[in-house]
């Protein structure tokens, strides 16, 4: 049967007779509205074709476009526990098997040990679909531990922060996350190991407050939103307009809070660069002031 009827009134096609188009074939661009097939957005590493707009990915995603081939999962048994039985429209432990039945991942961040340009590198990757990426108890104890491997390893180490902030289930064992963390980069500074800090959109709360800012070098990728409170809050705070493009990575830039932003097809040839560097005899990676 031919795509369409012809009637009395014009071209027209009958219910019975649409195609719809299959789930999961055709992506909307949020930023331009183009529509190209996740087959060609994959390819292009999830970045429209159209005006460059960098869709937000998960840990897995980094992790191939940025290892050389393989690479290992680290302290995945490490996973989060309702231990202060909260409830609000649903309980913590229901959020929990959601976000990891919808994820795919363990918790809201993934430690992985590969090699980058032949060189072992050592990545914890949060995911924001994972309850929005938040901090909680298992986020910073696998920080910590990723840490110790870096150390023993001495591997470089890098985190790929992408965050709504503290998560508000675990309450002050959240927020203890801001102080654990940063201690242990401390430890890894003294060890002259670099720490690069990947910062992603967005990069916001008290993940911004801790160990997102403490890298050796800091970086992010294009349009990325960053800061600490959202530019809606600090607007209503203030009572002022802001400046355009106000906690975009590019503001950032421009006010040397970042080192620089790499656009995600040169994610792995720049990342390649800094090892090199950090590898040669002649650098020595001096600890920060923190």
């Amino acid at each position: 049967m031919g795509w369409f009827k012809r009637f009395t009134d014009g071209i027209q096609t009958a219910t019975k007779n649409k195609k719809e188009a299959p789930d999961g074939v055709w992506h909307k661009c949020k930023k331009c509205s183009a529509t190209i097939t996740f087959k060609e957005l994959k390819e292009n590493l999830y970045v429209c074709p159209k005006c460059d707009y960098h869709e937000r990915i998960g840990s897995h995603d980094y992790f191939e476009i940025i290892f050389d081939g393989k690479y290992q999962l680290l302290f995945e048994e490490i996973t989060s526990k309702d231990f202060l039985k909260f409830n609000d429209l649903k309980s913590y432990e229901t959020r929990l098997e959601s976000a990891r039945e919808y994820t795919e991942v363990s918790d809201a961040i993934t430690v992985a040990v590969g090699k980058v340009g032949k060189k072992p590198f050592t990545i914890a990757a949060m995911d924001f679909k994972f309850i929005g990426g938040s901090m909680g108890s298992v986020v910073g104890e696998r920080i910590s531990k990723a840490i110790d491997y870096a150390i023993a390893e001495r591997t470089p180490f890098m985190i790929i922060s992408k965050s709504g902030g503290a998560r508000m289930m675990e309450s002050a064992f959240s927020l203890m996350q801001m102080a654990k963390t940063s201690a242990k980069l401390s430890v890894l500074a003294k060890q002259k190991i670099p720490y690069i800090s990947f910062m992603t959109d967005p990069t916001t709360g008290g993940v911004t407050a801790s160990y997102a800012m403490l890298g050796d070098i800091n970086f992010s990728e294009p349009k990325a939103l960053i800061g600490f409170a959202g530019p809606r809050v600090i607007k209503e705070t203030i009572k002022r307009d802001l400046p355009e493009g106000f906690q975009r990575s590019e503001f950032l830039l421009e006010h040397g809070f970042l080192d620089f932003i790499v656009h995600r097809s040169e994610l792995q040839s720049r990342l390649k660069e800094l090892l090199a560097l950090f590898s040669s005899t002649s650098v020595t990676v001096e600890e920060p002031v923190r």
